[in-house]
């Protein structure tokens, strides 16, 4: 059941996006608010919010001045920096002949009515299929080193920010529907006909029908083994919002049925629409259970797990092991693999690459 600070929380969020008008009911816990805006990665808009109600109602000064800073530095100056260091590696690549996607993080942010206020972390690249031979010779050229111990991505620096160069879209060893999935992305992720230019050098984007259904299992696959956060329905919104006659949903929705994610792509929807007020005639369909969706959205905003796992083994290992077993309920929701197929792949996806445990 929800409290007055989900609620508050929310119609901040709305007010934050352009989506209400008018004044609060109530008054609330400002502390519990910033928490929750932190972790949910959209304290950016809720200062946004703020900016539209009654002034009675806003925190006090001090506090609201130091979200203010909070957001000029952590979110716009370094967005700034973000983007710089962007257009900075694809430059080095396009000297080098090789050309850059950006996927996720950046590319999201696009889409955002105001990109700087969308938190930025990782740089997610895609070389279409150049990535080892892009590594190797950052590392003989550049002396950046490159660390290859995670799934279907390398890691290295630049800038100060870390940068995932994806081999594969997705993990193809957690599920075994993902080694299928992974095929329509490579298919996909072949197409160079997107692009854009920043600070003079040329990138590349994802096609709409790829970030489509990549939000979807990309979000899927993180709910069903950790949690999301609002920042992440968001970015599914505001993408529909930009793009949506972009999109071949016949095709999308064929796609989310076979690998079992409709119900949870229709949820996601209705979030977007009953608890964030973007119109309903946006997306295809908004078909849901009721109970699925608010269960999905108490997960988003309360998760059961909201700490890090331990970083000693034995305890890491026990709380990884509760928290795979509590959150079954979001495997069967997610995936078409039952329960022990899931356990038997992942646990040879941590065996390829202990470090991921």
């Amino acid at each position: 059941m929800r409290n007055n600070t989900i609620e508050f929380f929310l119609a901040l969020v709305r007010f934050g996006i352009g989506h209400q008008k008018g004044n609060f009911p109530y008054d609330t816990d400002w502390s519990a608010i910033e928490i929750m805006a932190e972790q949910q990665g959209l304290s950016a808009i809720i200062v946004d919010g703020l900016e539209k109600i009654q002034e009675d109602k806003r925190p006090p000064k001090e506090q609201l001045l130091q979200w203010i800073g909070t957001v000029l530095q952590e979110y716009e100056y370094r967005y700034d920096c973000y983007r710089k260091a962007i257009a900075e590696l694809a430059g080095w690549y396009n000297a080098h002949g090789f050309k850059m996607m950006v996927l996720k993080g950046y590319s999201c942010s696009m889409d955002w009515p105001k990109p700087e206020h969308r938190p930025c972390g990782d740089i997610d690249i895609w070389l279409f299929g150049k990535q080892k031979e892009a590594d190797n010779l950052l590392e003989k050229e550049k002396k950046i080193k490159v660390e290859g111990d995670q799934h279907h991505h390398t890691i290295f620096y630049w800038n100060d920010f870390m940068v995932e160069n994806h081999y594969d879209f997705i993990n193809v060893h957690a599920h075994r529907s993902s080694r299928k999935l992974e095929s329509i992305f490579k298919e996909m992720g072949s197409d160079d006909s997107h692009f854009f230019v920043l600070n003079g050098e040329k990138l590349y984007l994802p096609s709409p029908n790829f970030h489509a259904l990549f939000l979807i299992r990309h979000a899927a696959s993180h709910f069903a083994a950790e949690g999301i956060n609002l920042r992440q329905v968001l970015d599914w919104a505001f993408f529909v919002e930009k793009h949506t006659k972009e999109i071949n949903w016949p095709w999308l929705i064929s796609l989310l049925e076979k690998y079992h994610m409709k119900d949870f792509y229709n949820c996601i929807n209705a979030i977007c629409v009953e608890d964030l007020g973007f119109p309903v005639n946006m997306f295809t369909e908004v078909q849901f259970y009721p109970n699925l969706k608010e269960r999905i959205l108490n997960d988003i905003l309360m998760p059961q797990y909201e700490h890090e796992p331990p970083d000693s083994l034995i305890p890491r290992l026990f709380f990884k092991w509760k928290r795979w077993r509590d959150n079954e309920w979001k495997r069967e929701l997610c995936y078409k693999e039952g329960g022990l197929s899931s356990f038997a792949t992942g646990m040879w996806a941590h065996i390829m690459k202990p470090k991921s445990i």
